[in-house]
């Protein structure tokens, strides 16, 4: 079986063919970063118009890398949300459009569900992450530019929702800070490199804990942050600006790894699974590894941020549930995994 997934929920323009909900015959991503690296953030209206430009070719070069042709496709799998109202409406639309021009069923997938898929692309051949599918049920950690969330995943297709940020996301805090201290975008690696020559416990910033929740809350830690820069009104050595990024990132890391583990505990999970951009932290890896006992699945890089191959992957399980989409599918961008 062979799924097209197309991906389009903020900035990367994505297509891919998967085989057998695994083996990935293509992964092609346009990436926007150069675009919105002036604005220190993703611009709504420019990534819009950047997708209708780049859909039609990043579609067929992913067709041709794949060495199929339409006729060679089972399915067309689409992300509708959560995202950007008009990053999301090029994908579906086009989507929508492709199905209806080759006769293809069209299945609609959840941006969220998508990154858990990530790890039935990923075996952990490269030793960082146990070999073979997650066992159920499993714990996900989903941090991006836009989503913090605590997800139970019990089986296929069956998910609760633990919690979630109640303000920035992990990976937006990150990508403030980083403008705060003039480290460029995006933020999540341009913090972690200047994190590795500081001390993460130079500066005692606060960690919300929220205490009796899986929730996250970030703003206090950012406001922390802007409120330590503005004391120091002096030159700003590149020692000072390491220290800051690496107390930051502590505080960060500590919180979204303890949650994890907690959640994780609470509720006998078997593994569990970090996704989203922000996974790819070392130093979150690190520390969840330290406080779970259970196996912790991590990807890499390419399967860490958005891409369209977690979205065929996700398509793949929900074609062979019977899930289509009629003519009438819209987006829509506060869309929860529940």
């Amino acid at each position: 079986m062979r799924i097209l997934g197309i991906e389009t929920s903020c900035d990367e323009t994505a297509a891919a063919v998967v085989e057998d909900g695994r083996a990935i015959l293509s992964n092609v991503i346009a990436s926007q970063v150069d675009l919105h690296a002036q604005y220190g953030g993703v611009f709504p209206e420019l990534a819009s118009r950047a997708h209708v430009e780049a859909i039609a070719p990043v579609v067929e070069q992913a067709l041709r890398e794949a060495h199929v042709g339409w006729a060679d496709v089972d399915a067309i799998a689409v992300t509708y949300g959560p995202g950007l109202p008009g990053s999301l409406l090029v994908g579906v639309n086009f989507a929508k459009g492709a199905a209806l021009g080759t006769g293809l069923p069209l299945v609609p997938i959840n941006h969220l569900e998508a990154h858990l898929y990530a790890h039935w692309l990923h075996s952990g051949a490269d030793g960082d992450a146990p070999v073979g599918e997650p066992p159920l049920p499993v714990v996900a950690l989903i941090v991006s530019g836009g989503h913090t969330e605590l997800i139970l995943m019990h089986a296929h297709g069956r998910y609760t929702y633990l919690g979630g940020t109640l303000d920035d996301a992990a990976g937006e805090a990150f990508d403030k800070v980083a403008r705060l201290l003039e480290l460029g975008y995006p933020g999540g690696p341009a913090i972690e490199q200047a994190a590795r020559q500081g001390n993460p416990r130079a500066f005692d910033f606060p960690r919300a804990w929220l205490p009796g929740t899986y929730d996250f809350s970030f703003s206090g830690l950012k406001t922390a942050v802007l409120r330590t820069l503005q004391r120091f009104n002096g030159p700003r050595p590149p020692r000072f600006i390491a220290d800051m990024a690496a107390a930051f990132q502590a505080a960060v890391v500590e919180v979204l790894a303890e949650k994890t583990a907690q959640a994780a505990k609470a509720h006998g999970a078997q593994a569990v699974l970090l996704s989203g951009g922000v996974s790819a932290n070392a130093s979150l890896r690190a520390a969840t590894r330290a406080r779970v006992e259970v196996p912790v699945y991590g990807l890499p890089l390419i399967l860490c941020t958005d891409n369209a191959a977690m979205v065929a992957a996700a398509g793949t399980y929900r074609y062979q549930a019977g899930v289509r989409a009629g003519w009438d599918l819209d987006i829509e961008p506060g869309l929860r995994l529940l």
